[in-house]
């Protein structure tokens, strides 16, 4: 009963996330795209106001006049719309995500007993948990030190994007080497993630709160906040496509399983801010294709890297080849634990993705796939079985 109410809770919380993201990510995007494609006022009227910019568009069969004011308009609506509990429902129902699926089972899924580093190697479940919450606190820390540091006054955004590009070079690295792969490319998104809802709960936000206190006052707000606010929300949406991709990634071994996964990481998410760098630019007027196009060069390279070689291709079809029987009897032993109709392992009240091998006719049909995660090392999850390269030998040499 217990698995059956995780995996309930897990339907529901990836329900809510999923639509909360969706709602979030949409909004910014939009709103993105409506600063940038504001033009200056045409009526003397509205530039009188104090309007610093407008942008007229047509969308289900209406005519929309949107108007950005530099300053304080003459009056504040006291139905003033907000944007945040979009931003905070997606982080928490994430993080709820994260403790269902990862941490209450963390010897599991967070530990990488392949670490080249023997601490991370040996860290009990507790200290998995453990780790892993310092990590998402102190990547924003460093994240947002970077910002106050470098850019106080808006003034070195330039320098200040390298130097965040550099750090989630490091975060990548680090994530692949103290977590196993599947949770590295998690937690990277999540470092992300979390930084862009504190964003909002601790800039951007409090900067609009105080502007809007200041407008009612019949005071000049500071320009800082308005600015400040910018320069993280601009964060945000170049953090966009990397982390959806990342939080997407766990269906794919090929990805995380790789002996450079930091790298493939990396690669992915310069791309994606490449790609929205186009977007970005695209709304203010300007098309600049060189931006996607690097974008998509960055994901072949990472297409390249990624690929089985064709040498240990070789060397498996070099063995001779199993019969079905054969491979049944190691998946029997190392994986039906969870690939089963009644999983015995703790957590589990049905086989992962679907996928159960009982009996030879159900093993058959997975071939390619059975193959293709034991080989790449992504399966048995952490080798908790202690499956043996002998073994993986045998099934990557399995032939139907």
């Amino acid at each position: 009963m217990q698995a059956y109410l995780l995996d309930f809770a897990n339907f529901m919380l990836r329900w809510l996330h999923v639509i909360a993201a969706v709602a979030w990510i949409g909004e910014s995007i939009y709103f993105v795209m409506l600063d940038n494609s504001l033009r200056p006022p045409k009526a003397a009227e509205d530039r009188s106001k104090g309007v610093f910019g407008e942008m007229w568009a047509v969308h289900g069969g209406g005519f929309y006049h949107n108007q950005k004011y530099a300053s304080a308009p003459d009056k504040l609506p006291e139905d003033l719309h907000w944007s945040f509990w979009k931003a905070y429902t997606t982080w928490l129902t994430g993080f709820g995500l994260f403790v269902i699926l990862y941490m209450v089972n963390p010897s599991f899924y967070l530990v990488n007993p392949g670490s080249d580093w023997a601490w991370a190697a040996n860290m009990s479940g507790w200290q998995a948990n453990v780790m892993a919450l310092v990590f998402l606190l102190a990547g924003w820390v460093v994240y947002n030190e970077l910002c106050k540091r470098i850019s106080p006054d808006m003034e070195r955004d330039g320098l200040l994007s390298i130097a965040v590009a550099v750090m989630m070079v490091v975060v990548a690295y680090l994530s692949s080497q103290i977590f196993s792969g599947r949770a590295a490319f998690l937690l990277t998104g999540a470092v992300m993630a979390t930084a862009m809802s504190a964003n909002v709960f601790f800039w951007i936000i409090p900067g609009q709160r105080r502007m809007v206190k200041a407008m009612k006052a019949g005071e000049t707000p500071n320009p800082l906040d308005g600015k400040r606010g910018k320069q993280r929300s601009v964060h945000n949406t170049y953090f966009t496509l990397p982390v959806v991709l990342l939080m997407i990634s766990n269906h794919y071994s090929f990805a995380y399983a790789h002996e450079l996964s930091w790298v493939i990481m990396s690669l992915f998410i310069f791309a994606g801010a490449l790609i929205r760098q186009y977007f970005v630019l695209m709304h203010a007027g300007h098309k600049r294709p060189a931006y996607p196009a690097a974008g998509v060069a960055l994901i072949l390279v990472a297409f390249w890297m990624a690929a089985p070689s064709s040498g240990s291709q070789a060397n498996a079809t070099a063995a001779v080849a199993p019969d079905l029987e054969e491979v049944h009897e190691i998946i029997q032993a190392r994986c039906v634990t969870c690939h089963s109709r009644e999983p015995t392992q703790p957590g589990f009240t049905a086989p992962p993705a679907g996928m159960a091998y009982d009996t030879l006719e159900q093993l058959r049909t997975q071939q390619e796939k059975v193959k293709d995660v034991v080989a790449s090392g992504y399966m048995p999850l952490g080798n908790m079985t202690g499956m043996t390269d002998e073994e993986r030998a045998i099934i990557a040499a399995w032939e139907e």
